[in-house]
């Protein structure tokens, strides 16, 4: 199963909701906290072409931001990234 991993910022209300929705899908995921650390954000800015938080990955493939998740919880297909513990 492909890893999903998360850019955010700690007080980010997109990174919060972003995190709940997976939580509640019951998706693992790796957080990366960008905050304070410029290096970090503007290779993130470099590798997305996005200066904004929340950044999410499946895998190698960059998702989008909260409302591109949403949008897969939406068509139904976060399911398959669940745990299969849950």
């Amino acid at each position: 199963m492909n890893t999903v991993t998360i850019y955010t910022t700690p007080t980010c209300p997109y990174c919060i909701a972003a995190k709940a929705l997976l939580r509640k899908k019951g998706v693992q995921f790796n957080e990366i906290g960008i905050e304070g650390d410029r290096a970090a954000a503007f290779s993130l800015a470099g590798r997305t072409g996005r200066a904004t938080v929340p950044q999410i990955f499946i895998g190698a493939k960059r998702i989008g931001g909260f409302d591109d998740l949403n949008a897969l919880e939406q068509a139904g297909s976060l399911d398959r990234f669940r745990n299969p513990s849950n």
